[in-house]
Parts: structure tokens; C-alpha cells; sequence
């Protein structure tokens, strides 16, 4: 049986009105045909979450958020809590973005996110990936340190409920793109760090996504090539024909 494939469109602070995300909303549901083993969710900023939803409607697509609040409730300003994304029917949650990440998000609040929403079932998408890429292969070691502190607080049940997206630092937002060839040779060493921390079977049902630069030009050779599950993809998820050329590249 072929395996579930996962793209997911992180919109982050785009588009500045609710009028042009409900439009973008429109465009990607009116060309979005739905199969069984295709996953297709957009994360729109909090504030269109539920308009968004409620334009896609019965479309067999999920919603995602950007991020999560450490605690499901309390006096935390300016933060959006798990249950408050359940109950706008959010499916997915993006946690340890680079991005967030870069603004002081340390592995500890990652892990505290992450069992959050597992509490509230929401699914988490953990973002990991190397700031560069040097020549020895140590960036390998940087992200073994992100796998590995995820897998300090997930039993294998747990893992199991979890998306994992492999995004390059250097190559999230700046044209550039790792090759399929570097794609796979990460697929392949995620595999076998979590086959160590777990088992095989367990780390088989983890679904390992790419994100960074994803393009319609390059989305079929990352996917064909790269032998990971999926994409979560960044600025071309603004443009529906572009979103939908990628979504169809992972049914190829």
C-alpha cells in the first residue's frame, strides 16, 4: 500500500487581510482534489484560523497553527493555548520553527509544546535542521541533539503521533535548496536515529517531511529522490496553482 504523504502550507504572516486569506482559502479548496493517502493542511496566522476553516468547509483539508502556548491556560500574554486551537477545530501545530527558534526558543520549551499538544490532541509538525552545512558532516550532530531531545520526553506510542519536518536553516527562505541527494541522505539518517532511540517498525510510522525553497520547479526530483514524506512548504503555499503543482507532486 502506498504511504501517506503530508504537505502543509505555513503561511506565517501572510496575507496582511482576512479578505485575501479567505480568497487564498477559496482557491487552493476549489483546486484541491482529495485522495486517501494524500494529507493537505494550511496554517494561516491565528486571527483567520477560524474564517479559514469555515471556507474550507467539507474539503478534505486540515487546519494547522503556527504555534502553541506551553500552558493549555493561565496569564500568559499574547500566547494561543492548545484548547483554544481544539476548539477552532485546528488539527495540526507547528513547533521549534527555526524561525521561533531564532527568537530564543530553546529544545526545553520545544519539548514542553510538543507534550501540550499531545495532551490536547492536537498534532504536532517539529520543525529540526542544521543553521549550516559544513563539509565534515557535523551539522549531522546538531540535528541528532533535536531528535533526540524530542525523543527524551515521547515514548513510542507517543512518537508515533508525531510529524517530524527536516528544514534547513540555511535554505528556509533564501532560494536556496538542498538537493535530493542531501535530502535523502537525511531521510535516511533520521530513520536510522530514531530506529536507535525506538525500534524499526516505531520509527517507520514517523512521517519525516522537507521543508525549505520547496517549489513547483523542484517539488517532483525532492520527493521522487529525496525518499521523505512529504513537504512543509513555506512562500510558494501563498500562490494556489503553485501549492496544488506541489501537493500533486507527491501523488506521482
Amino acid at each position: 500500500m502506498k504511504k501517506t504523504t503530508f504537505v502543509i502550507g505555513n503561511w506565517k504572516l501572510n496575507p496582511s487581510s482576512l479578505t485575501d486569506a479567505v480568497k487564498l482559502t477559496a482557491e487552493v479548496t476549489k483546486k484541491y482534489k482529495a485522495d486517501e493517502q494524500t494529507v493537505v493542511a494550511v496554517a494561516p496566522g491565528y486571527l483567520h484560523i477560524a474564517d479559514v476553516t469555515k471556507k474550507i468547509g467539507r474539503k478534505a483539508i486540515a487546519v494547522a497553527a503556527q504555534d502553541v502556548a506551553t500552558e493549555p491556560m493561565g496569564p500568559f500574554t499574547g500566547e494561543v493555548s492548545a484548547l483554544q486551537l481544539r476548539d477552532l477545530k485546528v488539527s495540526f501545530v507547528i513547533i521549534g520553527h527555526s524561525e521561533r527558534r531564532a527568537m530564543g526558543e530553546t529544545d526545553e520549551i520545544v519539548q514542553k509544546k510538543i507534550q501540550v499538544a499531545l495532551k490536547y490532541n492536537l498534532i504536532p509538525v517539529i520543525c529540526i535542521g542544521e543553521k549550516d552545512r559544513d563539509a565534515k558532516g557535523d551539522f549531522y550532530s546538531f540535528v541528532e541533539k533535536q531528535i533526540k531531545a524530542i525523543a527524551s520526553v515521547l515514548t513510542a506510542a507517543q512518537i508515533k503521533k508525531v510529524v517530524i519536518a527536516y528544514e534547513p536553516i540555511w535554505a528556509i527562505g533564501t532560494g536556496k535548496t538542498a538537493t535530493a541527494a542531501d535530502v535523502k541522505e537525511m531521510q535516511l539518517f533520521l530513520f536510522s536515529t530514531l530506529t536507535k532511540l525506538y525500534d524499526r517498525p516505531t520509527a517507520a510510522k514517523v512521517p519525516l517531511l522537507y521543508g525549505g525553497s520547496v517549489k513547483k520547479e523542484n517539488a517532483l526530483e525532492l520527493h521522487k529522490d529525496g525518499g521523505m514524506d512529504g513537504f512543509l512548504v513555506g512562500g510558494a503555499s501563498l500562490k494556489a496553482d503553485d501549492f496544488i503543482s506541489i501537493i500533486n507532486a507527491t501523488k506521482r
